[in-house]
């Protein structure tokens, strides 16, 4: 799965419409409740042939008005991403003549910290422009800990997990997110949410406790939504890549060809080598691999 924590950490809006109200009033913000949420094209290439995509993209419909939605995930601090984001709302505002509102996921609070900070581009000590996210982590979104809690506001108990993952109180989130399913029973809807969750903290320590408490109940990879999150967040990950370069890209095509070579000439690869070839983004050494794999008539020849 390509950067499945990345698109967790905003696919809880993209999949269910309401969670942007649960955002409002998770902030205490001054923003009327939606009444309709359309996702729009996460693309803002223009004419010139540069390719920018935002994660998420949002009009919100409010009783009174209306305004664009930019939710953008954040595992790190990052300086490079004032310049996206302040490209992303002058352009969408430009576009769409619509109010527009950054929205920041984000893993940790050290990372919420640096998101909540006026974001500025400056010239001798000039402020040039300056933009101020709306932040969401563990500073603000509240640690569901009820099971209770977790059925009555399932896009909340996501995102406080995600929010989170990081966090010493992950353990007592999980438990019970874990306890709400089993008394619930894993339908549709619940398995997407333990799909999100399973995603949005794969990078993390939490990750592992998740699974194992997963472990009795594995029903839920199957449902139709989960397969319909897997494929959105291949896709979407395709779509990162084109802003990110396509260096990765082309490592994933080099990687599976030296597998395929291997495989085709009959030499048997171990799993550990078989997952250091997968894992391997370094463009030079999976050619020499595929250079090796040609002529090798042995794995040891290319891994010792």
């Amino acid at each position: 799965m390509v950067s499945s924590s990345h698109e967790a950490m905003h696919g809880i809006f993209t999949h269910n419409a309401a969670a942007v109200g649960h955002a409002f009033r998770v902030l205490d913000l001054p923003f009327p409740d939606p009444v309709a949420v359309e996702q729009i094209s996460v693309d803002l290439t223009e004419t010139a042939p540069v390719e920018r995509w935002a994660d998420t993209i949002l009009r919100v419909t409010t009783a009174v008005d209306e305004f664009l939605l930019v939710v953008e995930a954040q595992s790190s601090s990052d300086n490079s991403r004032v310049a996206a984001w302040s490209y992303y709302v002058t352009f969408l505002h430009n576009k769409y003549r619509l109010p527009v509102v950054l929205v920041v996921v984000c893993h940790d609070k050290e990372t919420a910290t640096w998101a909540g900070k006026p974001l500025t581009l400056t010239y001798r000590g000039w402020t040039c422009f300056s933009l101020l996210p709306i932040v969401l982590g563990p500073h603000n979104v509240p640690a569901i800990i009820d099971p209770a809690d977790v059925l009555a506001d399932l896009p909340l108990a996501a995102l406080s997990a995600i929010t989170h993952a990081r966090e010493p109180e992950i353990g007592a989130i999980l438990e019970s997110i874990i306890i709400a399913f089993r008394r619930h029973g894993l339908d549709d809807e619940t398995a997407f949410y333990a799909e999100l969750i399973e995603q949005g903290i794969s990078h993390t320590d939490a990750a592992q406790l998740w699974r194992d408490k997963m472990a009795t109940d594995l029903s839920f990879f199957r449902s139709e939504s989960a397969q319909r999150l897997r494929a959105q967040g291949r896709e979407e990950g395709r779509e990162e890549g084109r802003e990110e370069g396509r260096e990765e890209g082309v490592g994933v095509g080099v990687a599976g060809s030296v597998l395929t070579v291997l495989t085709g000439r009959g030499i048997e690869l171990s799993a550990a080598q078989r997952e250091l070839v997968a894992g391997t983004t370094d463009l030079d050494q999976l050619n020499t691999w595929l250079l090796q794999a040609v002529t090798a008539t042995r794995a040891s020849e290319l891994f010792d």
